[in-house]
């Protein structure tokens, strides 16, 4: 359930009223932990991420980067990669999330990403994006899944994060 979750978040996560810890008025860096995620469609839920969150998005000016781990729990450690099996490194490698790329903000709330590397190839193909909307309050962000490069999103994810730096 918590790889679904995490997997709806991506690096949507942007822009603050004012400035935070040195930032300047406007600005859209920082660092954000996703919280929550209320999922719609045929099975409507709010999932909430506990301690120790393990995601992690950093936005520069233009850029981002994310990191998270969707495991229920500890993944296992490799004795040895050589030899493992495809059910160990799935076990391994499959809940683990990497990714970074430009994003472009248009109007007052709405971004777009664009990943340059990712884990996944399919996530960085040529003309690969995700749009999503946003809301700011103070060190809180919301993000809703609107379209990606195959068209609108059916049952979008908002997604709620806050600032850790």
């Amino acid at each position: 359930m918590q790889r679904f979750v995490l997997a709806l978040l991506g690096a949507g996560l942007v822009s603050s009223l004012g400035p935070v810890r040195g930032e300047k008025p406007g600005s859209i860096e920082g660092v954000w932990q996703a919280v929550e995620v209320k999922v719609t469609g045929p099975s409507p839920r709010t999932v909430s991420i506990p301690e120790p969150r393990a995601n992690l998005t950093i936005l520069t000016a233009k850029h981002y980067s994310r990191v998270e781990d969707h495991a229920e729990g500890p993944r296992p450690a490799l004795a040895n990669p050589a030899n493992a099996t495809a059910d160990e490194l799935r076990a391994v490698w499959g809940p683990f999330i990497g990714e970074a790329g430009t994003y472009e903000i248009a109007g007052d709330n709405v971004i777009t990403m664009r990943p340059r590397v990712a884990k996944n190839p399919a996530v960085m193909a040529r003309g690969a994006f995700i749009t999503r909307t946003f809301r700011v309050q103070g060190d809180t962000l919301w993000v809703t899944d609107q379209r990606n490069q195959s068209g609108p999103i059916a049952n979008p994810a908002t997604a709620k994060l806050v600032r850790v730096e």
